[in-house]
């Protein structure tokens, strides 16, 4: 059996994007988090994933066929990342966002967002994988915001 320190150490070390996961509950009020473990699904049709911890404030919001928003963050928004991550901070305070047609929140200057349904929820140890259909994309040009062995990175090239 692998320990706790080790198996995080490792994962650590598998670059990834840095995205926020965005909701609208039944109320209109906004829920969002910044999330590493998001992934391309299928092209046809286009689904997407995000790992949502258990514990986590929005994660009582998801279910099945809710709108929900992925803002995959530019290297310019480690401080919304940051933000996103606090679960003290109000997160959307002083935030510019963008409404897709589903009335869910897509921060502006992302490099790219993803306006989406949800189709599946799946229970994974302390984790929910959410799988959503991608319903609209809008692009910016500009650099991701990476994140690797416990800090923010810049791609070269």
């Amino acid at each position: 059996m692998i320990d706790r320190d080790s198996f995080r150490a490792a994962l650590s070390r598998f670059a990834s994007g840095v995205t926020v996961v965005t909701v609208r509950d039944a109320d209109g009020t906004d829920h969002g988090m910044t999330v590493s473990a998001f992934s391309s699904v299928s092209l046809t049709p286009p689904l997407v994933l995000a790992c949502i911890d258990e514990a986590a404030s929005m994660a009582m919001h998801l279910h099945d066929r809710i709108a929900f928003g992925i803002s995959i963050l530019a290297a310019d928004q480690a401080e919304r990342s940051q933000r996103f991550a606090d679960p003290a901070a109000d997160r959307f305070a002083g935030v510019a966002v963008t409404r897709a047609a589903s009335g869910v929140a897509l921060l502006d200057g992302a490099v790219a967002t993803l306006a989406c349904t949800a189709t599946a929820l799946y229970p994974a140890g302390d984790h929910r994988i959410l799988v959503g259909q991608v319903d609209d994309v809008q692009l910016r040009e500009g650099a991701p915001l990476v994140y690797h062995r416990g800090a923010y990175a810049r791609l070269s090239g």
